[in-house]
């Protein structure tokens, strides 16, 4: 039969990987639309 799960057993490693990719993408986006702004801003076009 099937083995029963236990809690904090699961290797999340690529899951940690991806997440930290993820998160890395989102601040240089962030940081990106920021600059992107402030130069808008700056020169009013």
């Amino acid at each position: 039969m099937t083995e029963e799960h236990k809690p904090g057993s699961m290797d999340i490693t690529e899951q940690e990987k991806t997440f930290a990719g993820f998160m890395t993408t989102v601040k240089w986006t962030v940081i990106a639309i920021i600059a992107l702004l402030v130069f808008l801003a700056i020169f009013r076009t």
